[in-house]
């Protein structure tokens, strides 16, 4: 993806957002920071309102804090302009959201290379890209059909396809496996998991999920605005088997960081 292994690649510094509605102020993001190395994937989790979409708006350049900054392969997002920065999203910054957001008069290959039909691209220049997200994805085969002759996972691999043809800096993903079955979001992880091994692509993941969230490399914990605690999966996870550790082990370590969490929060709030 062409950044350096082991270098940042993407970093929120104190980055602070609030709502205001009426005469009331929702303080979402309080001094929120994260760095994300190339080709890693993070996933990040929280309660309802801690602000994790939020985050990844302000991580994709789709708004703007109302303090600190987010660095995109050491590109401050807040030194660029609007087009700029629309600009990034197009060509440096792939987005996964829980609604596929396919454009339903487009077959899956005409929507997935969209990005560089706007550039003006001659096909012939990306036809090879096309077909190896197709393949990795699985949707070579339906290609040719729009959005409405395909099941929901298949419209997510579709636009997984889409977010990976840019060959983007991060892939950053909103609950992605939200509108489909428990099956089909296995499924959808796994390529996740696929893009990350075999294109060291860097992820960054919203999800309420723990099974979801055990795919990760890393999992963030928001709370009041800002990262809590970390948890290093690999390392929870070290020394078992790897079948066990992919399928069982992983999501279980999750839950277990979660459960200690949320006991340490309580015995503090019995304290006082």
């Amino acid at each position: 993806m062409g950044t350096e292994a082991g270098a940042v690649v993407l970093e929120a510094r104190h980055l602070s957002k609030a709502y205001h509605q009426g005469g009331a102020v929702e303080q979402v993001l309080d001094d929120a920071n994260l760095e994300v190395g190339a080709g890693r994937f993070v996933s990040v989790m929280g309660p309802s309102g801690s602000g994790k979409s939020t985050l990844l708006h302000l991580l994709g350049g789709l708004d703007t804090p109302d303090k600190g900054d987010v660095l995109l392969d050491g590109q401050a997002l807040s030194a660029m302009s609007d087009d700029e920065r629309t600009r990034l999203r197009r060509h440096r910054i792939g987005i996964v959201y829980q609604f596929f957001n396919l454009v339903p008069v487009l077959t899956v290959e005409e929507n997935v290379a969209l990005p560089a039909v706007i550039d003006g691209k001659a096909p012939a220049s990306y036809a090879a890209k096309l077909a190896e997200v197709l393949e990795l994805v699985g949707m070579a085969e339906h290609k040719g059909k729009q959005p409405a002759q395909l099941s929901g996972g298949q419209q997510q691999r579709a636009a997984i396809a889409r977010a990976l043809f840019i060959e983007p800096a991060v892939l950053l993903a909103d609950e992605p496996t939200g509108n489909v079955d428990m099956r089909t979001g296995s499924e959808i992880l796994a390529l996740f998991a696929d893009a990350q091994r075999d294109l060291n692509q860097t992820i960054v993941m919203v999800t309420h999920d723990p099974r979801s969230a055990g795919y990760a490399d890393e999992v963030l914990l928001l709370r009041d605005g800002a990262v809590a605690s970390t948890l290093d999966v690999g390392r929870a996870t070290r020394g078992v088997a790897k079948k066990a550790r992919d399928h069982e082990s992983r999501p279980r370590a999750v839950l277990q960081w979660l459960e200690t969490l949320d006991a340490g929060g309580a015995a503090r709030r019995t304290r006082v």
